[in-house]
């Protein structure tokens, strides 16, 4: 429940607790959230705003050494992306200062185990407290270093990277400026086919006029809303997303190159290729290789 309150604090009601069929009050609340979050939606979409949900998750990697004192003396990686703390901040904290609390009692066992043993070394999940006080859950790795008195934490976590800015939303106030496309209807409808583009990164991109006949409207008003909505055109939100896609599989597997180009939708290898160093500055063979399959 905690969690969906804080997706819904984000600005996402797409969030639901799943029902257990207890006639009890934790089932009566979970079914008064739920409905919640539902008039929430509604109320929302009524006013013109569009959710653009998080098209795009990567994993990142980060390291902190702590001293004897399990204080954080140095630290690697994207620590301060994926925390929205800064580096200086960072430096001389206790590591159990960025914990959630549900997590502070697990790293308080693993200190007294490793002040027990100094060769301990443990693989636990441990939920961080970000700047916004939002929780991140990582995957963390502990090792305990006798000869430097000193302890190691590698952690895996997975990033969100929302597609559009707050401050460019549309609201009810720019979708009323063109007539024939309503507040409500049409705002969802684009909705779909945002979603419909996500789910189908690996396929080519259907032409306007057969896109606009999957989902009942004409090609002018698709273009038209999506372009006021998303502050970009379809062909390049479906091209900007499956480059996002490939450099991730790229980093995070050794798929190879021209598989990734194919499980992107290039017809060749080259086009992918010229697409993706237009897109990030750097061609995929520049990219240091990954996590294994």
């Amino acid at each position: 429940m905690s969690q969906m309150q804080l997706e819904m604090a984000r600005g996402n009601f797409s969030v639901r607790i799943p029902r257990t069929g207890q006639n009890d009050e934790l089932e009566g609340l979970a079914v008064l959230m739920n409905m919640a979050a539902e008039e929430m939606k509604e109320s929302v979409f009524h006013s013109g705003f569009v959710n653009p949900h998080y098209n795009y998750k990567y994993m990142v990697q980060s390291s902190f050494l702590l001293d004897a004192d399990f204080i954080i003396k140095s630290h690697y990686g994207e620590c301060s992306a994926v925390l929205g703390f800064s580096s200086d901040f960072l430096l001389d904290k206790a590591f159990s200062s960025l914990l959630a609390e549900e997590s502070v009692l697990v790293w308080k066992t693993i200190e007294q185990k490793i002040g027990l043993d100094p060769n301990y070394h443990t693989i636990v999940e441990l939920v961080y407290s970000t700047e916004n006080e939002l929780l991140a859950p990582a995957l963390c790795t502990v090792y305990g270093s006798p000869l430097r008195s000193e302890i190691l934490i590698t952690t895996v976590t997975t990033v969100v990277e929302e597609n559009v800015l707050k401050e460019v939303l549309a609201t009810s106030k720019h979708i009323t400026q063109r007539v024939g496309f309503s507040r409500s209807s049409d705002v969802q409808m684009i909705q779909d086919v945002y979603d419909y583009i996500l789910d189908h990164l690996d396929t080519p991109l259907p032409s306007m006029q057969e896109l606009a006949r999957v989902f009942g409207t004409n090609d002018y008003k698709l273009k038209f809303g999506f372009k006021l909505l998303f502050k970009t055109s379809i062909y390049q939100f479906y091209n900007s997303e499956r480059l996002k896609k490939a450099h991730f599989l790229i980093q995070q597997t050794t798929i190879p190159l021209k598989t990734i180009a194919f499980m992107s939708a290039f017809a060749t290898y080259p086009n992918f290729s010229k697409n993706f160093k237009k897109e990030f500055g750097y061609t995929p063979m520049d990219i240091k290789r990954g996590l294994k399959v």
